[in-house]
């Protein structure tokens, strides 16, 4: 259908309440989902940079730093402390965050960031226990991730790849 020329578009305000629509609670609620989800990806990018810092923090061996650096991280991104997370026991993660604190999978991801950055710095310190337990965490997420995703992310599985055979290789030494 073709408009005429001189047809103009008008907004309308009513000033008498109007009978709720259905359709405009769905636009709202869609729109209100996209707005979460692009933040969610913002805070991961952004937290792609932040992880980036800390693993050159490693890199140097400045480990206090890093681990400073993490713990400020899991506030400002996650809004818990960092020790809350890490007393969280493995099978209970996912169902504990999911339905207790009402945590997206976008959080979980950035969960399972912090997680491997964690055994990154507990494998600098040569604490191969506590290098063992985040990685286990952090794969477990990823694969939760992975599992509930309907995108298939190349570098998600790159990284779920390196943490399996740095599991693989500390439970190897582990039991020897």
């Amino acid at each position: 259908m073709k408009m005429p020329e001189n047809f103009q578009h008008r907004v309308v305000f009513c000033s008498t309440p109007q009978p709720f629509n259905p359709s405009t609670f769905q636009l709202f609620n869609y729109l209100y989902r996209m707005y979460q989800k692009d933040y969610i990806l913002r805070m991961i990018e952004m937290l792609g940079d932040l992880l980036a810092a800390i693993f050159g923090l490693i890199k140097k061996g400045d480990y206090h730093k890093a681990g400073e650096n993490l713990d400020r991280i899991y506030y400002n991104m996650l809004k818990e402390d960092a020790t809350f997370f890490r007393s969280i026991p493995k099978e209970d993660l996912t169902r504990k965050l999911l339905e207790e604190h009402n945590y997206t999978n976008g959080h979980l991801e950035i969960l399972a960031e912090l997680f491997n950055a964690e055994a990154e710095l507990a494998g600098a310190k040569g604490d191969s226990k506590g290098c063992l337990v985040y990685s286990e965490k952090s794969l477990l997420l990823f694969e939760f991730i992975d599992l509930k995703q309907k995108t298939l992310s190349m570098e998600r599985l790159d990284k779920m790849s390196s943490i399996r055979n740095r599991i693989e290789k500390l439970t190897e030494r582990g039991s020897e």
